[in-house]
Formats: C-alpha cells, sequence, structure tokens
C-alpha cells in the first residue's frame, strides 16, 4: 500500500488537536484504506461501516457505544465509513464527540453526501476539518510530500528537483489506465474494462438512485456515456439536450447530481479584467480519464485532474484559498486553465500533446493577468524557458513537470 499525501495533514490538523477528519472522495479513490492504513498506525481503535448490519443496530440503539474504552494513555481512532448513509448522522456524531470522557480521534469517510452536507447548515462546526481525497497523481505515486505553493512554482522554474526515474513510466499508465488506484496498481486492460464497468454501475446505480431518487437512471446512463466525446469543451447543455431530447433545467440539474457524486468536475471561465472573456460556459472533465478515448482531450483531463487535486490540496491544508480556471474570450483565444490564489490569478497553464512552441494566445492573455509566469506542458520530454517582455512560459513535459503538484 502506497502512502498518501492527506496522511501527514489529517495527522496535523486533526489528531494533533483531537478534531474530527472529514475525507470525502471518489468511489474507489482509496479512501478505506487510507483509514485502515492510519488505524494500523494507531494501533488503538475500531473500524465500522455502514454497510455491516451489526454497527447499523448499534448506531441506532447506542451511537455512543463506537468509543472503545480508554487504554492508558493511548488515545483510540474511530473510523467510521459510509456514515453519511445514516439521515441524522452529524446530529449524533455532535453528541459523542461533545460528551467524551477521555480524548478520542475520529475520522469519518464518504463520497458524494459527506461532501453535500458539510455545505449546509453544519452541526459539526469548530469540531472538524474537511479534506478531498483524490485518486493517484504522478508525484504522489513516488512520494507523500507535497510542496508549499511559493517553493512550488519556485522549485519548478529553476527545475530544482530531480525527476523520479519512474516518471515517464508512470505518465503512460496514468495514460492507459486512469489514476484510480486499482486498475492503476493492477495494469491490465481487461481488468481496467470489468472495474470501469462495475464502477459506473455503481456510482449511477446504487449512489444515484440513493442520492436523488431519480427515475430516469437509464437515461442519466446515456448522458454519461456522451461525456467523454465532450471532455474539454464547452459544456453546452442544449446540446446535451438535444441529444437526450431533455430539458436544459433537467440536464443540469443531472449535471450537478454526477459532479456530487464525483464522476466528473467542471471548471469555469475566469473573467475578472479579462476582455470580452467568456462569463457562463464551463468545461467538463471526468474523475476516471481512462474512458476518454481521444488522446489529447485524456491529456488535457489528466493534467486537469493534476492542477485540481494541487488547488484542494493547498486549499484544505491552510495554505490559501486555490481555486482552477480557464481563459477564453469570444473570438475562441484560450489558455486551457489558470490557477488562482485568493481570486487572484497566480499561475495559467496551457496543455499541447506535442507542439512545442509557444501557444500565440500568450500574447493575447499573458499582458492581462499580474502573474508574470506561466507554464505549457506537453506530453513529451522538453524543457525551455521562454521570455517575453517582463514575463516567463516555461515549455515543459509532463512527465517532469506534473511531478512538482501535489
Amino acid at each position: 500500500m502506497k502512502d498518501r499525501s492527506l496522511t501527514q495533514a489529517i495527522e496535523e490538523f486533526c489528531f494533533a488537536d483531537h478534531k474530527i477528519a472529514l475525507v470525502s472522495g471518489p468511489r474507489q479513490c482509496g479512501k478505506t484504506t487510507l483509514a485502515k492504513m492510519l488505524l494500523d498506525q494507531r494501533k488503538v481503535g475500531v473500524y465500522r461501516n455502514w454497510d455491516q448490519l451489526v454497527f447499523r443496530r448499534e448506531w441506532a440503539q447506542n451511537p455512543s457505544s463506537v468509543v472503545p474504552p480508554a487504554q492508558g494513555k493511548e488515545v483510540p481512532l474511530v473510523v467510521l465509513d459510509e456514515i453519511h448513509k445514516e439521515r441524522r448522522w452529524k446530529r449524533n456524531l455532535k453528541g459523542i464527540y461533545d460528551t467524551l470522557e477521555s480524548p478520542c480521534d475520529f475520522l469519518v469517510t464518504g463520497s458524494a453526501r459527506l461532501n453535500v452536507y458539510r455545505k449546509g447548515s453544519d452541526s459539526l462546526l469548530g469540531r472538524h476539518f474537511p479534506f478531498r481525497l483524490h485518486p493517484f497523481s504522478l508525484r504522489e505515486m513516488e512520494r507523500p510530500d507535497v510542496l508549499a505553493p511559493d517553493k512550488m512554482l519556485q522549485a519548478i522554474f529553476a527545475r530544482g528537483e530531480e525527476p523520479p526515474k519512474s516518471a515517464d513510466e508512470n505518465l503512460t499508465a496514468l495514460m492507459t489506465f486512469g489514476p484510480f488506484p486499482k486498475p492503476l496498481l493492477d495494469r491490465s486492460v481487461r481488468k481496467l474494462k470489468l472495474w470501469r464497468r462495475s464502477r459506473e454501475e455503481l456510482v449511477i446505480r446504487d449512489d444515484l438512485r440513493d442520492f436523488s431518487r431519480l427515475p430516469e437512471l437509464d437515461r442519466i446512463e446515456m448522458m454519461t456515456s456522451l461525456l467523454p466525446e465532450r471532455v474539454g469543451s464547452l459544456f453546452s447543455l442544449a446540446s446535451l439536450g438535444r441529444d437526450l431530447e431533455a430539458s436544459i433545467p433537467t440536464i443540469k440539474r443531472w449535471a450537478t447530481y454526477l459532479k456530487d457524486l464525483y464522476y466528473l468536475f467542471e471548471i469555469k471561465p475566469y473573467s475578472k479584467r479579462i476582455a470580452r472573456s467568456l462569463r457562463r460556459e464551463g468545461k467538463i472533465y471526468l474523475w476516471d480519464y481512462s474512458a476518454v478515448s481521444d488522446k489529447a482531450a485524456r491529456f488535457e483531463n489528466l493534467v486537469a485532474h493534476h492542477l485540481l487535486k494541487t488547488c484542494h490540496y493547498w486549499t484544505d491544508t491552510g495554505e490559501d484559498d486555490f481555486a482552477l480556471f480557464f481563459l477564453r474570450d469570444k473570438e475562441k483565444h484560450e489558455i486551457d486553465f489558470l490557477i488562482v490564489r485568493d481570486g487572484e490569478p497566480w499561475l495559467p497553464v496551457e496543455v499541447k500533446l506535442s507542439d512545442t512552441d509557444l501557444s500565440p494566445n500568450w500574447k493575447r492573455f499573458q499582458p492581462m493577468l499580474p502573474c508574470k509566469r506561466g507554464l505549457q506542458i506537453v506530453c513529451h520530454p522538453e524543457w525551455k524557458v521562454n521570455n517575453f517582455g517582463d514575463s516567463q512560459v516555461l515549455v515543459a513535459g509532463a512527465a517532469e513537470a506534473l511531478s512538482y503538484f501535489a
């Protein structure tokens, strides 16, 4: 089992002060494995899964029974997996936490509902920290540490780290098998197809049914079959609605459910100080980008995942508030991604499958941005810093450049 980047953050921000750790993320991204690794390290504690009938009965009768008795000076760790399926889980957990007689650490894991519930009225306010666990990235396949934002930016332009010897091999594996642990580590195309089919059924037939009570699951499955060919393009609700013979509000509602279930994510255009910028239509990407058949779109999705994972990690660990956007104007000039820090542009990133020449769109957008550094990522090995005016754009191979991100 590989160490995960969130391990140190959970220990530092939650367990050190006995706060509740809420870890959400896509199905089968490794939440349960991470929880059990932390439990094995602690050696004192208990793992409970909502799918266990015995646990559901215990929770209904006496939620406090999940806390094991104190054993000397050791602080037990209680892992509650998929507890969000119980309607009043936050209220009950708050009651347990507030009436503890001795210190106890809690780790709660879940996917869609855990993420959605913490957006609303929060009875756990002041008692927890939320974290988002992503599938694997290039850096996490080799090492669990994450560079701080300023250190990362300085290091990548100075080429300050030696790229792992297996970086090219790992990039090929991510492009072929996607980022999820099981198919990525198995590296079998036949097993990947079986895993993907199983995950589709789990998310759509089980999670979406329980989450939304929607009757149109067959039509949503048709929608998911159309999404891979739309990756990296502007997400037109009207176009998808025509294909599925559904209204725009219906398509929008279905897409929102798929976002909440970590099936897809959407990146919006950044318009502040950008002349004639788009303002509404976003671009969609899949959490499992192995389903994207077009190689250029799949590579762009891979980069999008790395950048989003980094933004989420930095935000969840208190570095600053990071978010991911893209740049596009009404004349269709575009820079694929823009990392924004506390509302201000921080690092624009262009993605090219093979073109190492600077995109002409840099001259269009760079003068409008307060940040003076940009990154153009290509699929094959490359490393060149280009200067124009007082700005720099680094053209770098993905295997090396993405190893600096989380």
